[in-house]
């Protein structure tokens, strides 16, 4: 069986060499913990093997290398998304599993990146998929649309978590700065009247962002 199969369609452990310890799940749960630590650059068969406190070989009995890892950890998370039915309201629901999104993004400040880059679609991720697919039940709008706001609803919320994770950073603050020089030298006057508004507080930041993803899932449902 070739490494192009999906890691959920081939056996739990190598079908040779010495019997295998420990488990595939208890691999994800290594490999999440390493990133969540320190990041997708982290995750290293070394460094998830240390994790376990095993040789890195070892993991090679579990997994074929480090995208395996990678698959398992992203479609791991979606494990944490609570289903409940559909209102009826379709973008209140997609709003909803979005909300989610964000929320286990904020948790594993390294999925952002992950969902955007690398999607993956196992178990869980699959779940995810169908409950998504319910909610949208009786929509127009053929299968492979329905996918592609799936995909875009992703990327949507991902952007919105990447945003706030990079709040902070040194670079934004240094891109304020400039804009700031910028207003108060003059030729850019919409710049300079868009920083010299209040702008919302932080504490309107969830609103703005759920306002922001019902404003995007409508128009892609109303337009397709």
């Amino acid at each position: 069986m070739t490494t192009d199969t999906p890691i959920w369609l081939r056996p739990e452990r190598a079908a040779t060499g010495r019997p295998a310890e420990r488990s595939r799940a208890e691999v994800t749960t290594a490999a999440l913990a390493v990133a969540d630590r320190g990041g997708l650059s982290a995750v290293s068969m070394r460094n998830v093997a240390d994790e376990m406190a095993t040789g890195a070989a070892s993991l090679y009995r579990y997994v074929t290398g480090r995208e395996d890892l990678l698959d398992l950890m992203i479609d791991a998370t979606a494990a944490e998304y609570r289903f409940t039915p559909p209102t009826g309201d379709r973008v209140a629901d997609l709003v909803a599993i979005g909300e989610q999104g964000y929320a286990i993004m904020m948790r594993h400040i390294w999925l952002a990146e992950a969902v955007v880059t690398r999607p993956a679609l196992g178990p869980n991720g699959t779940a995810l998929l169908e409950h998504f697919l319910d909610v949208l039940a009786g929509h127009p709008a053929d299968g492979g649309v329905k996918l592609e706001i799936f995909a875009l609803m992703n990327a949507t919320v991902a952007t919105f978590a990447r945003n706030t994770l990079a709040g902070t950073s040194a670079s934004v603050a240094a891109q304020a700065t400039y804009l700031r020089h910028v207003a108060a030298a003059g030729g850019h006057p919409r710049i300079a009247a868009l920083l010299s508004t209040e702008l919302p507080g932080a504490g309107d930041a969830d609103a703005r962002r759920r306002a922001a993803l019902r404003a995007v899932l409508t128009g892609l449902l109303e337009h397709r």
